[in-house]
């Protein structure tokens, strides 16, 4: 029987001294339970997501500094752990110094190692280079190693024998992407136990969270286990880390598979904390747990909650001061910041045009007095009519003819100049005057193809809703109001009211006229865009709505695509009219909004990286709409 410790922590991102201060503290837990073994996660002294902080050699040598105190506290005790490993003397491509992703296990103030291998530590071997990860752009991974050396994965993909009181153990060492090997040339967990006699396998991760993705690593992992008729022990890091544009959440759900593939010992996620578990390595002694399957709502609230508080308490801020318009995102993203912070430090702000209806009037106070947060009304209209005026009754002198002329305020312009003076001028004067921040509202339907207003409601310290599609935004007002609350604190008429911006007298939401997105539809057809592993272009839209699946393509509700366009004419106008905005003006946009809070398998942000190249339509798609409206005139 072997025991071993999960050190699940916060790794603070940049921060070794930290990090290592908290190791240390789980080291000297992990000794008085008098466990074998203490597991830290991937990079666990540096942090993960640090940008081009790799690139200062004052910080790596820090890191190295560090690593050392956690070898020598090793003393009667084998500690596991992840760090940023050095070879001073060579260089990677870019020409700085070589930098490896490395697993080191210490034991009694040594490094085991590898005897093949030219370092006292195991290198990642795969590397991720997409979505948020960019390994390539900082380490040398162990198949760069190879291929320089030429000495074979084999040889230097081995285990790491640790010689216990009780037993010697074979150490199958991996880190986070050498467990998704699926589309990769090579396998290490397959190599390793073809090739050696494995005790056990250690995969240290330091690994985001995403809707979904404990459920499938939970399928993934169990499977390597149990083909492999060796326990697996994952342990993954908690705390928020960022790549500058979009954050992440880290949410720990360290995990112990026995060799049925069957789960014994299970981390809480979001929570710090050393798990101890007792591994009997020639039988599965522990009686298996069951994990909760992931609710998809649950799931979004905990990791919102979570990373909204400690962005938060990152960046110092203790006041919020959020826009409220009687619509549900902005009623939504007031419950979960009153929930995080409290009543008394969110300040709402009703901001009301002509056009705003004593309906969404009251539902703004109706949410402020629900939620018993402070709350102010500042009326705009005196200041947009005169901000118009001033456009239009101030000339402009041309100094090459010398004439002198007017411009004309369209209503488009008078419709951003509303939503400007709600966020530039309104909010962000009272957030400052308040000691706080404002935020943004946008969810993921808007934020798509731009439905916004560049430095009006698209401004703000932080988008903790902009990576949920409107569908999901009402699921968590009903989640909060049901669960969380538990009553009605998001008035039940702010979910049934039509969306709407409320900015001209065609969206007047007592009429039932609101925003021309058609969320049940759009949704699901701005998801394709950018959310599906194989994205989805016009040319796929149109061969799908041919042949009669765009909807279960899409995954929407089947009727949608009939209800909404009922000519083939309109279905392609509409889809071109998002189109031309979501690969145009949006991206613009999109570069210069507030950061996002990660929750899908695609955020906007570093984890979207898009070019302002403007729309495209190939060849393809040109000869099916030319077709497809040829056949509807017959």
């Amino acid at each position: 029987m072997i025991k071993i410790a999960l050190g699940q922590f916060e790794v603070q991102p940049g921060r070794p001294d930290l990090n290592t201060e908290k190791m240390l503290s789980m080291i000297a837990e992990a000794k008085e339970k008098r466990a074998d073994i203490v597991v830290f996660p991937e990079m666990a002294i540096p942090g993960y997501l640090l940008g081009d902080m790799w690139e200062q050699r004052a910080f790596l040598e820090d890191c190295e500094y560090h690593g050392e105190l956690i070898i020598q506290a090793s003393i009667n005790l084998c500690i596991i752990f992840g760090n940023v490993a050095m070879d001073w003397n060579k260089r990677n491509n870019d020409g700085r110094v070589r930098k490896y992703n490395a697993f080191f296990t210490a034991h009694n103030g040594k490094l085991l190692c590898n005897p093949k291998s030219p370092y006292p530590f195991v290198i990642k071997t795969l590397q991720p280079n997409y979505r948020e990860f960019d390994d390539t752009r900082h380490f040398y991974s162990l198949q760069k190693l190879s291929r320089e050396t030429s000495i074979a994965i084999e040889s230097l993909l081995q285990p790491i024998q640790l010689n216990l009181s009780k037993q010697i153990l074979n150490i199958g060492c991996l880190l986070c992407e050498d467990g998704w090997s699926d589309d990769y040339s090579i396998a290490p967990i397959e190599v390793l136990h073809h090739s050696h006699p494995i005790d056990l396998f250690i995969n240290i991760s330091s690994s985001p969270y995403t809707l979904g993705k404990n459920n499938k690593r939970n399928r993934v992992f169990s499977k390597q286990a149990q083909s492999t008729s060796t326990p697996l022990i994952y342990v993954n890091t908690t705390g928020i880390q960022n790549n500058g544009k979009t954050l992440y959440t880290f949410d720990g759900s360290s995990t112990v598979y026995n060799t049925t593939g069957d789960v014994i010992a299970y981390c809480e996620p979001y929570k710090e904390k050393l798990v101890i578990v007792d591994i009997d390595l020639e039988k599965n002694a522990t009686p298996p747990i069951k994990v909760p399957e992931e609710n998809d709502i649950v799931s979004i609230y905990h990791a919102l909650h979570y990373g909204v508080k400690k962005f938060l308490r990152n960046i110092h801020m203790k006041k919020v001061v959020i826009g409220v318009s009687g619509g549900i995102d902005s009623a939504v993203a007031a419950a979960l910041y009153t929930k995080i912070l409290g009543p008394e430090n969110i300040l709402l702000v009703n901001m009301p045009s002509i056009y705003n209806s004593k309906t969404t009037k009251d539902l703004s106070y109706q949410l402020a007095k629900n939620l018993k947060c402070n709350y102010i009304i500042a009326p705009i209209q005196e200041v947009v009519d005169y901000t118009i005026k001033q456009i239009q009754e101030t000339p402009i002198t041309s100094y090459i003819t010398g004439e002198q002329s007017n411009l004309t305020v369209s209503s488009f312009a008078a419709e951003n100049i509303q939503a400007r003076d709600r966020s530039a001028r309104i909010l962000a004067g009272i957030a400052a005057s308040y000691g706080g921040g404002f935020t943004c509202n946008a969810n993921k339907s808007e934020t798509t193809v731009g439905y916004s207003t560049l430095y009006g409601d698209q401004s703000g310290f932080l988008a903790a809703l902009a990576d949920l599609w409107k569908y999901q935004v009402y699921e968590l007002a009903d989640y909060l109001n049901k669960e969380i609350y538990k009553q009605e604190i998001i008035p039940q008429a702010t979910i049934d009211i039509v969306p709407s911006a409320e900015l001209s007298h065609n969206q007047a939401v007592d009429e039932g006229n609101g925003d021309p997105i058609k969320y049940p539809y759009h949704d699901y057809l701005f998801r394709s865009f950018m959310e599906h592993w194989n994205r989805a272009t016009p040319q796929d839209i149109l061969e799908w709505y041919q042949a009669g699946i765009l909807e279960d393509k899409l995954g929407c509700d089947p009727g949608l695509v009939a209800k909404y366009f009922p000519t083939t004419q309109e279905f392609i106008t509409d889809l071109e009219r998002w189109w031309n905005l979501y690969s145009g003006m949006a991206i613009a946009k999109r570069i210069q909004a507030p950061p996002i809070l990660a929750i899908s398998r695609r955020a906007y942000g570093f984890d979207h990286r898009e070019a302002q190249n403007g729309p495209y339509y190939t060849a393809k798609y040109k000869k099916l709409k030319s077709g497809l409206l040829a056949e509807s005139l017959v």
